[in-house]
């Protein structure tokens, strides 16, 4: 019998949430992209909250820098997982309850594309190069993964909070987008129209499936809270970005708050978890 936080039988890093989760059914699987799979936008937050910060600090409210990066940072990390522009519309919700004038939230989103983009120009040109090797901008075992699920008759689709355009250049340069035969999907500027919640639901509706016939993979709160929505599996990654391989612990706490049923720190142990998933194994 599992318990809460036990580990998987015969495995040293996949922890158990859910006891009760209700394997052997998957047809579909979702993945998030940054973090979940690819490495390539590692420290993207590192780049955001800071120009948020920037941009109340010249509102001078007299709230201190430390006050102000704790908050965007609250608000950046709640919202990771949707597309980029609903962390720019609360960037304008703050500027304005300050008594400032905000821009266009698609001006925001594109400074902070500029700025992210000299922090991360250098991986992707050196992937698409060959000088920097692909597998060292995935998720450990991440490619292994995703071949066994392939194998396994599974419809894979791959969701970003990223431009569609980034999602699909950065999976075609770690040569990943072949796997998505669901197909991949991204922000677009008219943002009311997509996000995740709309995808899990169309494929639900699209393959005709009951909750636990879907299992969704995650680093972040929205992916995990949507899959809950409708009853599918979520397996929270909380990859450590900067020293693949290793847990990060911060991921860990959200991804548990945010009701994940497993929790992976990468898919080194693949053949564990899909055996467990597939229901192939006591438990």
């Amino acid at each position: 019998m599992l318990r809460v936080g036990e580990l998987l039988p015969g495995s040293q890093r996949i922890i158990v949430l859910n006891p009760d989760i209700p394997c052997g059914q998957i047809k579909c699987a979702f993945f998030d992209f940054d973090g979940t799979l690819s490495l390539l936008r590692a420290g993207w937050q590192d780049v955001m909250v800071p120009m948020m910060v920037e941009i109340l600090l010249e509102l001078k409210t007299g709230e201190t820098k430390e006050q102000l990066t704790a908050l965007v940072r609250e608000f950046v990390d709640r919202l990771t997982g949707k597309q980029t522009i609903y962390q720019m519309l609360r960037l304008c919700e703050e500027i304005r309850n300050r008594g400032g004038t905000p821009k266009e939230p698609l001006e925001y989103k594109r400074e902070y594309h500029e700025r992210l983009w000299q922090v991360i120009r250098g991986r992707i040109e050196g992937v698409k190069s060959g000088k920097i090797p692909k597998e060292k901008m995935l998720v450990p075992c991440a490619r292994q993964f995703l071949e066994a699920l392939k194998e396994r008759g599974i419809t894979l689709y791959l969701a970003s909070g990223t431009d569609t355009e980034y999602v699909l250049d950065e999976a075609e340069a770690l040569n990943i987008a072949k796997y998505f035969d669901g197909g991949i999907y991204g922000a677009i500027d008219e943002w009311e129209k997509f996000d995740k919640d709309i995808l899990i639901r169309r494929i639900l509706t699209q393959h005709n499936l009951k909750g636990p016939e879907l299992v969704s993979f995650g680093d972040g709160f929205v992916e995990i809270e949507e899959t809950k929505k409708v009853g599918g599996i979520a397996v929270g990654v909380a990859s450590d970005e900067f020293n693949p391989g290793n847990w990060n612990e911060w991921k860990r706490k959200r991804l548990t708050e945010a009701g994940a049923d497993l929790l992976i720190p990468d898919y080194c142990e693949w053949q564990i978890l899909l055996a467990f998933l597939f229901g192939e194994r006591s438990h």
